[in-house]
């Protein structure tokens, strides 16, 4: 079985304006790099579909959809901004409805075995997405929704949702908290956007606060001490991952020191608990990283990973 890659040109149509970092040019990195490594023939290719609303409606209140779906503006050139930093033009509704219908879809196909894994490479992010607000570039919670999706249609006792952004994946956090059917395991620089208070360690709440500067050394501690231990404990039947980039030592949203290794060991590390307890199944959301080449490397090196292509 292969690793396909989910995404939609919608997915790019999404702009928040020039000087937002959050581009439709990360899409765009990411694809040449692919070329550039020689991955693209590789891997399969995947159209997301539109998500339907239901699915969304599932993580987010009428409230949080209508936000996003009643202020999108009707013209091309108009913005309508949510907060200063979660802006809507006239595609961005649509391009949420793909972003979130590939993990959707993603997770049927992984799901029913006719691939093994999956990247969705989509835009906007999600795991800033309250099930009540959009915010932080995000609009809805697309590894929240697939999560969801994974246990309420598909019977699923347990999954686990990685998260390796340089943010706190508050949404995601909120949306699962106290639901024993969900373990969240993340790192992330604190104190740091969106400056929550970090949560006890819990059976089911392994969010570990690293200071800024952390180096991957750090960070592979913290993994082999923290996460692994709770995701032997919790066997998941599945495995979603919040890939985001901006942990990067070239990225200059972040403060953290990781570089494209890194990012490979931890894939490696979560495709091994995948193997013994969730028969390999992953499906990886793209969620930030902004410098366009630490993007783009660090996603191949998560690709390779997720592919066994050494």
């Amino acid at each position: 079985m292969s690793t396909a890659i989910f995404s939609h040109p919608e997915c790019s149509r999404h702009d928040m304006g020039e000087w937002h970092p959050e581009s439709p040019a990360r899409l765009q990195a990411i694809e040449d790099q692919l070329i550039l490594a020689r991955l693209d023939g590789l891997l399969e290719r995947r159209e997301a579909p539109v998500a339907e609303l239901p699915a969304i409606l599932r993580n987010h209140s009428e409230a949080a959809l209508a936000l996003v779906r009643d202020n999108t503006p009707h013209h091309e050139g108009e913005y309508y901004p949510l907060d200063a930093d979660t802006i809507l033009c006239t595609h961005s509704y649509r391009a949420a409805l793909r972003a979130a219908g590939a993990a959707l879809a993603a997770t049927d196909a992984v799901i029913a075995g006719s691939i093994a894994n999956a990247f969705c490479a989509v835009r906007p992010p999600g795991h800033h997405a309250r099930p009540s607000q959009p915010m932080g570039f995000c609009l809805f919670n697309n590894v929240a929704i697939a999560a969801r999706h994974a246990l309420d249609s598909h019977g699923l006792q347990r999954v686990a949702i990685i998260d390796f952004d340089v943010h706190h994946g508050n949404g995601t956090a909120e949306s699962f908290a106290g639901d024993p059917r969900v373990l969240m395991a993340s790192f992330y620089q604190h104190p740091f956007y969106p400056y929550t208070d970090p949560e006890p360690e819990s059976p089911t709440c392994v969010n570990v606060p690293v200071p800024a500067g952390s180096r991957g050394e750090l960070v592979r501690e913290l993994i082999t001490e923290h996460w692994l231990p709770a995701l032997h404990r919790f066997q998941p039947e599945m495995v979603f991952i919040s890939a985001g980039f901006d942990a990067h030592a070239e990225d200059d949203l972040g403060g953290m020191k990781l570089v494209e290794d890194d990012y490979a060991w931890i894939t490696r590390e979560v495709m091994a608990i995948a193997r013994l307890y969730a028969q390999g199944r992953i499906v990886s959301c793209l969620e930030g990283g902004y410098n366009l080449s630490a993007l783009g490397r660090s996603t191949v090196a998560h690709l390779k990973a997720l592919a066994d292509i050494g």
